[in-house]
């Protein structure tokens, strides 16, 4: 029997689990958002990469689809959900370690797509243990429960920066490779020993019959839509700070709040977004997400001043808002027979949009400059806009 009043923050407290997992994704999230930002940093000055080579690092994402097929199909095949998360934040580990020791160019390029890539698996394999658990245990919070374990995670975005900032500036770049390695390897310590039974459902039928890849579609298109949505992301990162310097001449200190405005409005939007999730439906409050994503383009494109990037900056956040909330969860609903594999696939839409996206973005300033690139993000979104639509109508009718 469902409760209508549960609250999704008393779920968590209450479960041994959701508060390990909690703790988990804060951590990683501190570790990960801390190099991130330096890795390109790290390239140019540690192994002295050409500046358009170090660029080209960011292609390795597209690796992030095969490894999250991958363990996730096996993870659907292994009884204990957390194993998998287990092997991958060992991997990470190791990765990052690599890295920070690396002493050639081609190194960082193949430790990404060989190990890091498997490493991003990791929190994936988290959200299906969450499902599992959710499977297990039904609620009407289901939407708020997820949002409230993901907050997490995007907190540890918006302390990893300026964490990394300071120990690189303090220590150096490889001293802080080594702090993320500690870091994903730590993300291990709040789960313990705990296990999480995988769950099967007893109506699903066969597994050889229910895992059949055509039945994966609806996950398919669902996260290529997704990638449409999030490719504006990296063009932001990438030359939005540069738009600022040159060309509206901000200060540092200015297009440092601009940038970090987004994920701790993201942080404040996740519950809500949640909340309308349970009210009206999740593909309606993904395609409102979609729709504050077109406008935060468009604010970007349009920009003569700080003051529309900070309003490109606040829709963008409702964007990622409903990409954090509900993404992952739209997904296992869509390939509930493989929720492993729906999380793995899902969660690679958000590498595979940044390595597109940093490519469509240098085609796009070459050719028609800052800040008009933003048209290009715009015009993808749109269309996100309307394959929403057609899911939603399906999912109606």
């Amino acid at each position: 029997m469902l409760d209508r009043s549960e609250s999704a923050l008393g779920i968590v407290l209450r479960s041994q689990f959701y508060r390990s997992a909690f703790l988990s994704l804060l951590i990683a999230g501190v570790g990960l958002s801390a190099a991130t930002p330096q890795l390109t940093l790290f390239l140019v000055r540690e192994l002295h990469t050409p500046l358009p080579v170090a660029g080209l690092y960011y292609v390795t994402n597209l690796a992030a689809p095969i490894a999250g097929f991958l363990v996730g199909r096996w993870s659907d095949r292994t009884q204990d959900r957390l194993l998998w998360f287990r092997i991958c934040s060992v991997v990470g580990a190791a990765g990052w370690l690599a890295m920070a020791a690396a002493t050639e160019v081609w190194m960082p390029f193949v430790i990404s797509a060989l190990a890091l890539s498997v490493a991003g698996g990791s929190m994936a394999q988290l959200f299906a243990a969450c499902r599992d658990e959710l499977s297990r245990h039904p609620t009407r919070a289901e939407n708020r429960v997820v949002a409230t374990v993901r907050m997490a995670f995007t907190t540890g975005w918006i302390l990893g920066p300026v964490f990394g900032s300071w120990f690189g500036g303090a220590f150096g770049l490889r001293p802080l490779l080594v702090a993320t390695a500690a870091c994903v390897f730590a993300a291990m310590i709040p789960l313990g020993r705990q296990r999480v039974e995988r769950y099967d459902d007893p109506q699903g039928g066969p597994p050889s019959e229910r895992r059949r890849i055509d039945h994966m579609m609806p996950l398919l298109v669902f996260t290529a839509v997704c990638v449409l949505a999030m490719t504006g992301d990296t063009i932001k990162f990438g030359y939005l700070p540069i738009y600022m310097a040159e060309q509206l001449h901000v200060s540092d200190s200015m297009r440092g709040v601009v940038i970090g405005i987004q994920p701790l409005l993201e942080l404040l939007l996740l519950p809500v977004v949640a909340r309308l999730a349970d009210r009206f439906g999740a593909i309606r409050a993904m395609t409102a997400g979609a729709v504050l994503g077109l406008a935060g383009n468009l604010a970007y494109a349009l920009s003569t001043s700080v003051v529309g990037l900070f309003v490109g900056q606040a829709l963008t956040a409702g964007l990622w808002a409903c990409v954090g909330a509900l993404g992952v969860s739209i997904a296992q609903r869509l390939y509930p027979e493989g929720v492993g594999t729906a999380s793995g696939i899902f969660l690679s839409a958000i590498p595979v949009g940044s390595a597109i996206g940093g490519t469509i973005g240098g085609i796009g300033v070459a050719a028609i400059g800052l800040p008009h690139v933003f048209f290009i993000p715009a015009c993808l979104t749109a269309l996100a806009i309307v394959a929403f639509v057609v899911f939603g109508n399906r999912e109606n009718s």
